[in-house]
């Protein structure tokens, strides 16, 4: 298991901290050091091995945390949010090491994230709002089962936006968090007719394919914030 917050001994080098979680599982002498450089060489950490933990980013940091996790042989993994406080670099590069994983040595793993990006990655997502599961199944079905193309209309005055095109097009859209949304399989069809509806009470209309926030969206009625109570 990979904790959100870091695990290591800040004062420790990278060896020792992996000799020392090695220790926990019966690892010992010669082998347990081999083990040990093997991992940290595998994950790009062969020429960090003498540095203290409290030297290195944030990212490096992320990466001795998932040797140490594979030190000894596990066929699952379990991440809490693990690319917490990685700048858009490491988490690019972790998110690499993770796919690997996968691929090449067909460790399971199993994560919690609050963002959306690194959700549509996964085979299989489970989406939480309040406590309930929401939805469950593969990216690509949650999104299609949407049921079309998504507009969405940004706006001060979205009530009148939506008795417009309830007027003038006959359409039932919806209101979230202050923007006016309409799912259907005929978008693209209408998007000139919404933008023409709406007149000068849109501030813009956009049209695309649905997203994992739409599918939360269509389960809750509410956008998906980060941090939020319903998040």
């Amino acid at each position: 298991m990979v904790f959100q917050r870091p695990s290591l001994d800040p004062k420790l080098t990278v060896l020792e901290n992996l000799i020392h979680h090695g220790m926990f599982y019966g690892m010992s002498g010669g082998e347990l050091r081999r083990a040990s450089e093997t991992m940290a060489e595998r994950l790009g950490l062969g020429d960090r091995m003498a540095a203290r933990i409290e030297t290195l980013s944030g990212g490096l940091q992320r990466r001795v945390e998932l040797a140490k996790a594979l030190l000894p042989g596990p066929g699952l993994l379990i991440f809490d949010e693990p690319s917490t406080g990685l700048d858009p670099g490491a988490r690019r590069m972790l998110w690499e090491d993770l796919q690997a994983l996968r691929d090449e040595q067909g460790v399971t793993i199993v994560l919690t994230t609050h963002f959306l990006e690194e959700a549509d990655r996964c085979d299989r997502i489970g989406i939480l709002a309040t406590g309930k599961m929401i939805a469950e199944g593969k990216p690509g079905e949650l999104k299609r089962s949407v049921g079309g193309d998504v507009i969405v209309v940004q706006t001060s005055q979205p009530d009148e936006v939506a008795a417009a095109l309830q007027e003038n097009l006959g359409l039932d859209a919806e209101m979230v968090d202050g923007d006016v949304r309409i799912t259907s399989d005929r978008a693209k069809e209408l998007v000139a007719d919404v933008y023409r509806a709406c007149g000068d009470l849109a501030d813009s209309v956009s049209i695309g394919r649905p997203t994992l926030e739409d599918v939360f969206v269509a389960h809750t009625g509410q956008r998906f914030v980060v941090g939020g109570d319903d998040a």
